[in-house]
């Protein structure tokens, strides 16, 4: 069998590295089924969803959800007095604390800090809602009414690997296992057939993995936004044409097809060969996604594009917003650098969170607004979530330190119900004593909204704890 003449020759593995195994696992995840009687779930919701897609927003290293989304005042009328020294000394009770295991034995960090620290800023109500939210975050909460407020979160770990417990709900000591992420796509797979079910944007260091038993096909995909590099390997080695780079994809192809006919069933090889279609495909998507020069002015305008703090985060979440209407299934959206993460406030909160709000908070608002007028909201469920809190009490003079007994996430779009203020932390914001809610349960949410059962996403021989698969929170569904 002839295959024809091919304008520059090539190597088979130059095409098969980079971006082709990048799309191999974009592909494996909508193509590869096992052969034994058992079936993954078919890609299609198992009962009427009001989400398509999620955008999920995590601010790595803590954020203080006393000076955010949970204000205070007990804390500033205690200020200065030991927990002990007031009437909310049984926030202290063993029985209380029991939830937490230590990572580390003796880190300097990750203590109860027991001496009360006041808040760090005001606060005031917004919308018809009435939540009560930092002068920190003035433009999420001009859109108060469009999100609902979950504000009795707990989680067990008390250092950074809270990152991973909140994406996967595993401690940073249990094995690893699937994120959110992971799920969603594994559940439903992708909508596009140019870009991957899952990207993630921003820094990762504890885990950067997500499929992890499922396999890498449900890793995200790492994106930056910089339209002339946004994926590693995602252009030729060397100087190469359209017309010769298509020759040879389509050579490769032509091969993977000789293999198929000698070996029929396997479905590995078929996924491998679409994989090679999509990889051509992202060359030409993932850049036009990150060029925005085709967004007005008054669009980045909304987002904050104009001013130098907002810019880079404005920026992510244009593309976000561009991935979502290309059809990408979940995106992910990680701010604050570092190993822990900004906003790991150990001291100068002030200084810290002032700061860091103010990159995210006009651009976050943005995105609410801007999906809304595109009538995107409705089917579009955005998740604003951090590792934990921070302490009520002092860590030096002016910091805080992590706290996973009680702290705040929010979530807006896609069949939440807007301006719903649910659970509450005790007035010290130390635990969460209305309706607790362990991480899972915000998977749970999402996972329903997307007409997915949790209980219906397992893999043979893999079991699941019963913490896993969380109960979705009802009281903010619309």
């Amino acid at each position: 069998m002839s295959l024809g003449n091919t304008p520059t020759p090539f190597l088979r593995r130059d095409i098969l590295g980079g971006l082709g195994s990048i799309a191999v696992s974009a592909m494996l995840a909508r193509e590869a089924r096992s052969d034994e009687p058992w079936q993954p779930p078919s890609g299609l919701p198992l009962f009427p969803s009001r989400a398509k897609r999620v955008i999920w927003l995590f601010m790595r290293g803590g954020v203080s959800h006393m000076e955010s989304f949970d204000p205070k005042p007990a804390i500033n009328q205690y200020a200065g007095k030991s927990i002990p020294e007031t009437p909310f000394k049984d926030v202290l009770s063993p029985e209380k604390l029991k939830n937490v295991r230590v990572v580390v034995v003796n880190d300097a960090n990750g203590r109860q800090r027991n001496t009360i620290y006041p808040l760090q800023t005001g606060w005031k109500r917004y919308g018809q809602c009435g939540v009560e939210i930092s002068d920190w975050f003035p433009n999420i909460g001009s859109c108060a009414d469009e999100i609902a407020f979950i504000r009795s979160m707990w989680t067990t770990d008390n250092n950074h690997g809270a990152q991973v417990q909140f994406a996967s709900g595993r401690h940073m000591l249990e094995p690893r296992v699937p994120t959110i992420g992971a799920w969603v796509t594994y559940g439903l797979g992708a909508m596009s057939e140019e870009l991957p079910a899952f990207i993630n944007m921003g820094p990762r260091y504890f885990d950067v993995r997500d499929g992890h038993y499922l396999g890498p096909a449900y890793d995200a995909v790492n994106l930056k936004v910089d339209p002339r590099n946004p994926l590693t390997f995602a252009a030729p080695e060397f100087k190469i044409t359209t017309q010769e780079q298509s020759a040879q994809f389509d050579l490769v192809h032509r091969l993977d097809q000789l293999a198929a006919e000698e070996y029929p069933g396997d479905k590995t090889l078929l996924a491998r060969m679409k994989s090679y279609q999509l990889a051509f495909k992202m060359q030409t998507a993932v850049p036009e996604t990150m060029n925005l020069d085709s967004e007005s002015a008054e669009t980045k305008k909304l987002y904050g594009m104009d001013q130098k703090a907002t810019e880079p985060f404005a920026r992510q979440l244009i593309v976000a917003r561009r991935l979502a209407e290309r059809g990408v299934r979940f995106i992910q959206i990680q701010h604050g650098d570092g190993a822990a993460g900004a906003w790991d406030a150990h001291s100068g909160l002030k200084k810290n969170h002032s700061m860091l709000a103010g990159q995210v908070d006009r651009p976050i608002a943005g995105l609410l607004k801007d999906l809304k007028q595109r009538g995107m909201l409705d089917d579009t469920l955005v998740v604003f979530a951090t590792e934990f809190g921070r302490t009520p009490g002092t860590q030096g003079s002016d910091g805080r330190d992590h706290h996973p007994y009680g702290f705040s996430v929010w979530m807006a779009g896609g069949g939440i119900k807007g301006g719903t203020i649910h659970g509450a932390t005790d007035e010290l914001g130390f635990h969460a004593v209305e309706h607790p809610h362990y991480v899972t349960d915000v998977h749970a949410t999402i996972l329903q909204l997307l007409g997915l059962d949790p209980r219906r996403l397992e893999v043979p021989g893999r079991k699941r704890l019963e913490r896993d698969f969380g109960k979705a929170i009802r009281e903010v569904m619309a």
